[in-house]
C-alpha cells in the first residue's frame, strides 16, 4: 500500500513555503462546490466572535478566510495571523494589508510564543495534521486560551476527494490523517472539558477534469504513489463524467473545543 503521510515535515515546508499549491487547491472549491455558502464564510457562523477579544489563528496561509470578513477583525482588539512560513505570511499581508489590530508572525504551534491565558480564541484550520506533536501542540494552544475560551480546529473526514480520487482509479493509496473528523475527538478530549464537532454539507460537480488534475497534483504527493501516468489518471477521470461533470464528496468539519 502506499500511504500518504499528511504529517511530513519536509513535505510540510515543500508544499507551503509559497501559496500557489494552496491557491490551486482553493481555486477548485470555489470554481465546483455544491454549497455556495462557502467553507470560510460558513466557519464565521460556527465560531463566536465578541468585540474586545483576542485571536490567534496558526496556519493561517494566505488569510484567505477572513478576506471578506474585516468587519469581523474591526471589532476585535487584537487578531495575530501566524504560519510557518514566511512565504505565506507575505501572501497574507497581500490579501489583508497592514491593519492596526492585526500581527503576522511566524509561529510553530508546538511552541506558543505567548503567556498563559493570552488569547480569548485560537483557530487552527486544515493544519493539526501536519504537525509532528500534536499532544504538544494542543497543549499549548489550551495554555495560551484564556479561562472559557475556545479552540477551533478544522480538518476533513475519511470520505473526502482524494479518497474518491483513488478508489475511481483503483490505486492501493491511504491518505494517514493523523487528525480527523473521525479521531481529531479524542486527541482533544484530555485538554479539554467541551468538544463538538461541527459537519459542513458539500460536494463538487467538476466540468473541467484539468482544474481537477491541477488540484491532484498539486504538492499532495498523489504523483509520487499513483501508478497510473498522468494520461492515464485523465482518461479514467474523464470516463467516470456523467452528462459533462464529475461529482466528488466533500468532507470538512470543524471542532470546537472550549
Amino acid at each position: 500500500m502506499g500511504n500518504i503521510l499528511i504529517d511530513d515535515t519536509k513535505f510540510v515546508k515543500d508544499q507551503y513555503k509559497n501559496s500557489a499549491g494552496l491557491n490551486t487547491r482553493i481555486s477548485i472549491h470555489d470554481k465546483y462546490s455544491t454549497n455556495k455558502m462557502g467553507l470560510h464564510n460558513w466557519y464565521f457562523t460556527v465560531m463566536k466572535f465578541e468585540d474586545g477579544m483576542r485571536v490567534l489563528e496558526l496556519g493561517a496561509g494566505s488569510a484567505v478566510m477572513w478576506v471578506n470578513h474585516t468587519d469581523v477583525i474591526s471589532r476585535l482588539s487584537k487578531l495575530v495571523l501566524s504560519d510557518m512560513s514566511e512565504g505565506m505570511l507575505k501572501e497574507a499581508r497581500k490579501n489583508l494589508g497592514e491593519l492596526a489590530n492585526v500581527d503576522y508572525k511566524v509561529i510553530d504551534i508546538q511552541d506558543i510564543p505567548y503567556e498563559d491565558n493570552t488569547f480569548d480564541m485560537v483557530i487552527a484550520n486544515c493544519m493539526l495534521y501536519h504537525v509532528p506533536d500534536i499532544s504538544r501542540a494542543i497543549s499549548e494552544v489550551r495554555r495560551v486560551l484564556k479561562p472559557g475560551g475556545c479552540f477551533y480546529a478544522g480538518t476533513a473526514g475519511k470520505n473526502g476527494i482524494l479518497e474518491t480520487v483513488v478508489t475511481i482509479l483503483k490505486q492501493d493509496i491511504s491518505y494517514d490523517n493523523n487528525f480527523s473528523l473521525e479521531n481529531g475527538g479524542e486527541k482533544l478530549e484530555p485538554f479539554f472539558s467541551n468538544v463538538g464537532i461541527k459537519r459542513y454539507n458539500d460536494s463538487l460537480e467538476v466540468t473541467n477534469i484539468d482544474d481537477l488534475m491541477d488540484y491532484i497534483y498539486s504538492g499532495i504527493t498523489f504523483e509520487n504513489s499513483c501508478t497510473l501516468s498522468r494520461n492515464e489518471v485523465r482518461e479514467t477521470l474523464l470516463a467516470h463524467m456523467v452528462d459533462g461533470v464529475l461529482r466528488l464528496p466533500k468532507d470538512p468539519g470543524l471542532f470546537v473545543a472550549c
